[in-house]
C-alpha cells in the first residue's frame, strides 16, 4: 500500500520536472501557453468524462434489466471518478494518465488487468477461494487428514484392516470390503445378535 501511495507522490514531481523541461527547452512554447494547454486539456478531458459517465450509467440499467450484477459498469466508474481526479490535476502526466482512464480503448485492457491481477485476487484472499470456484468442496485440501486418519486407525485398532474415525462416544469402521459397521457404545444392554454387525 505505501508503494502505490509513494507512486502517486511522484507524478506532481514528474509534472513539475516536464513542466520546466518544455518551457526552458522552448522558445516559443512559455508558461503562458502550458497553462493554457493545462486549462484545455483538463476541459476537454472533463468532458469526455461526463460523456462516458453518461454511457456507463445506460449501460448498467441495461445490465440490471437483464437481471445481471454490473461488475464490469461499477468498475468503468471507479476508473471515471479517479480519471477525473487526474484531469483536474494540472500537469501533463495527470492529463495523460486521465485520458488513459477515460477513453474505452484504453480503459476496457485496464479494467480487465485490475479485474484479474487485483480484485480476484483480493476477493479470493477474503472468501478462501469462492470467487474464482477454487474452494474445496470435498476431500482434505493439500492431502491433510489422510496420512493422520491411517495412522489414527491403526493406533486404535491395532491392525491395518478396517480404518476406524474417533466420532466421540460412536465409532465407525470400514474393512477392505463392501461393509461396514456401526458401534455405539452407549448401548451396551442390547445384545450381539440384535444388531446387524455387518451391514451393507
Amino acid at each position: 500500500m505505501l508503494r502505490w501511495i509513494f507512486a502517486l507522490l511522484l507524478i506532481p514531481f514528474f509534472d513539475a520536472v516536464i513542466l520546466a523541461i518544455v518551457v526552458s527547452q522552448t522558445d516559443w512554447f512559455g508558461w503562458i501557453g502550458m497553462v493554457l494547454l493545462v486549462v484545455l486539456t483538463g476541459l476537454i478531458g472533463m468532458l469526455l468524462v461526463r460523456a462516458e459517465g453518461r454511457r456507463t450509467l445506460r449501460k448498467m440499467q441495461r445490465t440490471l434489466a437483464q437481471g445481471e450484477p454490473p461488475t464490469n459498469e461499477l468498475l468503468d466508474g471507479g476508473l471515471l471518478i479517479a480519471s477525473g481526479a487526474f484531469l483536474l490535476t494540472p500537469g501533463l502526466v495527470t492529463d495523460l494518465i486521465g485520458f488513459l482512464l477515460v477513453l474505452p480503448l484504453t480503459r476496457i485492457p485496464i479494467r480487465a488487468a485490475l479485474k484479474r491481477f487485483v480484485i480476484v485476487p483480493y476477493a479470493d484472499k477474503k472468501t478462501d477461494g469462492l470467487i474464482s470456484g477454487t474452494v474445496w468442496t470435498y476431500g482434505f485440501p493439500e492431502g491433510e487428514g489422510v496420512g493422520q486418519a491411517g495412522s489414527s486407525a491403526s493406533a486404535n485398532t491395532g491392525s491395518s484392516d478396517a480404518n476406524t474415525y474417533d466420532l466421540g462416544d460412536d465409532a465407525y469402521s470400514v474393512d477392505d470390503g463392501d461393509s461396514y459397521t456401526i458401534d455405539f457404545g452407549d448401548d451396551a444392554s442390547s445384545s450381539e445378535d440384535d444388531r446387524d454387525p455387518r451391514a451393507r
